[in-house]
């Protein structure tokens, strides 16, 4: 990877016509998405602690996932049954990496789901140390009356809904020097006029992770979130159109869309004694698009 930020990544144009239907998978992607394969190098940042990722099995979720292996942490993976296949990839990289893999399947809108989660990663890997709520739902409207109520239920449940039941099942176990590392967006603060509920829950998450950090700071754990910016994941060509896909990132400062290994570093900092004052911070990982 060239240390210049405009070329560290691939440039659009992307090749436009590779749309896909929920919830997407990383095989399908032209050019294949950098997840620090290799270029991630730990330095025992994690070791010995226990790391919960929903959305593990691609994307952002993935990269963070091999950079917390490869910072000496073990592993639980969460992710709908349909990407089986993208998190089998993920625990591969995570086992490479020395450490245990726990594959999750699910949906995060069941309520008792999230609670068992926490429940299953207790119990096969010893406790938790760190949660990671990063998987997401997203939906795109054209106007206000294409959004529906299935749209606005389910990307809140997904979103935000999911989030307070994790982090209310694995606080319990958690001790002073764990954290909560939450997924929101630049959206939370652009909004996009056609991501208005995507954009709203990203907003709900901010807010919550402060109000979250407010709460949980005096039992020392720290609670923060990052904002990415237009990152090569999935959820792109589910939904974006050619054109879209074509010019993602290009209107970014840096002129190109990001790669989920870039992000990556930002969760490690978060998750350990590297970011022990930071508290109720949001991180902008957004290629120089301001967010205020």
């Amino acid at each position: 990877m060239t240390s210049d930020p405009r070329t560290a990544g691939p440039r659009p144009p992307f090749p436009g016509n590779q749309q896909q239907e929920r919830p997407g998978l990383t095989s399908k992607m032209t050019p294949a998405p950098d997840h620090g394969e290799k270029s991630y190098v730990g330095k025992g940042l994690l070791a010995g602690k226990v790391a919960l990722i929903t959305g593990g099995d691609s994307g952002i979720g993935r990269a963070v996932a091999i950079a917390y292996a490869r910072e000496g942490a073990d592993v639980a993976i969460s992710y709908l049954p349909v990407e089986q296949s993208d998190a089998e990839a993920t625990a591969h990289w995570v086992e490479k990496a020395g450490r245990r893999a726990l594959l999750l399947p699910g949906d995060l809108r069941d309520e008792a789901h999230c609670r068992d989660l926490v429940a299953r990663t207790v119990s096969a890997l010893g406790g938790i140390d760190i949660l990671v709520n990063n998987a997401a739902a997203q939906t795109v409207n054209e106007d206000l009356a294409d959004v529906t109520d299935e749209d606005l239920e389910g990307s809140f449940r997904a979103n935000v809904f999911a989030m307070y039941y994790l982090c209310q099942a694995a606080v319990p176990h958690m001790k002073p020097g764990s954290a909560i590392v939450n997924s929101t967006s630049q959206q939370a603060k652009i909004a996009d006029k056609t991501m208005l509920i995507y954009a709203a829950t990203k907003g709900a998450i901010a807010s919550l992770t402060i109000g979250l950090s407010n709460l949980l700071a005096p039992k020392g754990i720290r609670v923060n979130c990052v904002a990415p910016g237009p990152i090569w994941t999935p959820i792109q060509p589910i939904v974006k159109n050619p054109e879209q896909i074509e010019t993602l990132g290009a209107d970014t400062p840096l002129g190109r869309a990001g790669q989920p290994a870039e992000l990556a570093p930002a969760y490690v900092l978060l998750a350990s004694r590297e970011g022990s004052y930071m508290s109720g911070a949001l991180v902008p990982v957004t290629g120089g698009t301001p967010m205020y």
